[in-house]
């Protein structure tokens, strides 16, 4: 009997297959023990149906080009929409943009999740507040994940200790702004403090692809988020405050109104002004400079203090962006591509490898075994995916019960006919 805790195991296994094609094909061809005559037939299989599904993914990157046409803040919209056709196309964006992501067996992170990662920090230890209420979506999806020990520094970093924090290999972030009122004032989000007059319209999309990435950290990755003074910074920094501060007001206290009084005298609105009030006036004068100073010294340390914290995120953050926006749909459609035909070549391995016809079931934990066995890689394998391509190519037969891989020569016969169908001018 499997445990509920087995269970979530089993859900948490990510179905990326971080090898190359090559090692695939000479791992099943090693494995099961083929010949050259059928190694050469594999190998001619496995390059026609990678052209197969470039071809399909090439018309695939047009349609994910056009669906973000109205919502690339890189572009200037020339086509006024109203508000229900736009939110259709917004619906059709989101739709085509998960479902490539899913292709490439990303995996979303639940809002549960984000909440609890806002509330923690791993690698960027400050506090962080982004304008969430200028968002009208914001969705995170993670791919591959391990384990990192890093060094976090305690005691004003006199001393380090060490922390285990999860890391998320690849993370693609799509976050959208809300729309224009009708009739409004146009809604931006500012893209920065430092460049003021470069803000995002409203109803825009962005999408943002980060490495490395430690759970704790997703909300370092949200745009216009800004480092915040927390309560030990700011006792850092206000306690010297008071105690440097409230003597020089004590002093001023009792010198401020001679100050007042000599003011007057010069300025023609009191009739007398002793030598000793002039004195006292000067000296209260002096104090007034001293604690302005003192308070610009404090301003000063606050805003060097942010700009560190500042740095820490950009350090962090900056660094392991790897794309935006549009930029990040040939990357996406390539890798969708990628894995679609490494899980069409495994289970269909998988069946040409078996002896006896295979269920769905027994094929996905068929494959799984092969994958440890030939790498030592521990995958939940994405059958249903896998035979959707195989049954839509002719390449297998049987029903989920008794599966069955079409021998080498019929099944390369059968992508021929596919290919041609491919070229062929559509209606």
């Amino acid at each position: 009997m499997v445990g509920s805790g087995d269970t979530v195991a089993a859900e948490r296994r990510d179905r990326f297959i971080p090898l190359r094609k090559s090692d695939i094909l000479d791992g099943l061809m090693s494995h099961g023990g083929l010949d050259d005559g059928q190694s050469a037939a594999l190998r001619q299989l496995a390059h026609m149906l990678g052209a197969i599904l470039h071809h399909q993914y090439f018309d695939e990157l047009d349609r994910l080009r056009e669906a973000y046409f109205d919502f690339d803040p890189e572009v200037a919209v020339g086509r006024h929409r109203s508000a229900g056709d736009l939110d259709a196309a917004y619906r059709g964006l989101t739709d085509e943009f998960v479902r490539v992501l899913s292709e490439a067996n990303f995996v979303e992170i639940s809002h549960a999740e984000i909440e609890r990662a806002f509330a923690e920090h791993a690698l960027v230890r400050v506090k962080l507040k982004a304008p969430i209420s200028d968002y009208r979506d914001v969705r995170m999806f993670r791919r591959g994940q391990h384990s990192e020990t890093i060094e976090v520094p305690v005691l004003y970093g006199l001393r380090r200790r060490s922390h285990e924090v999860e890391v998320y290999d690849d993370i693609v972030l799509m976050v959208a702004t809300k729309p224009d009122e009708p009739g409004g004032k146009p809604r931006k989000l500012r893209a920065g403090a430092w460049r003021s007059r470069n803000r995002i319209r409203g109803g825009a999309v962005l999408f943002k692809y980060f490495r490395h990435i430690a759970r704790f950290d997703l909300e370092a990755l949200l745009p216009n988020v800004r480092v915040v003074m927390g309560i030990r910074d700011q006792l850092t920094l206000g306690v010297p405050a008071l105690v440097g501060g409230v003597p020089i007001l004590l002093k001023l206290a009792s010198t401020l109104t001679v100050l007042f009084i000599v003011a007057g005298f010069y300025l023609g609105l009191s009739g007398t002004a002793h030598d000793n009030d002039t004195e006292q006036a000067l000296a209260a004068l002096s104090g007034l400079f001293a604690l302005g100073a003192f308070i610009l010294r404090q301003w000063g340390n606050f805003h060097r203090q942010s700009l560190i914290h500042q740095k820490q995120v950009t350090d962090n953050i900056y660094f392991r962006n790897v794309n935006n926006n549009s930029g990040i749909f040939n990357y996406l459609i390539g890798e969708a591509e990628d894995q679609d035909w490494k899980e069409a070549v495994l289970a269909y391995g998988g069946l040409l490898l078996a002896s006896v016809p295979l269920s769905r079931a027994m094929l996905g934990s068929h494959v799984e075994e092969l994958l440890q066995q030939m790498f030592g890689l521990g995958r939940a394998f994405n059958v249903d995916e896998a035979l959707t391509r195989l049954r839509e190519f002719g390449l297998v037969s049987g029903g989920d019960d008794a599966l069955s891989a079409l021998p080498l020569p019929e099944a390369i016969g059968q992508l021929e006919l596919v290919w041609a169908k491919s070229l062929q001018p559509r209606p």
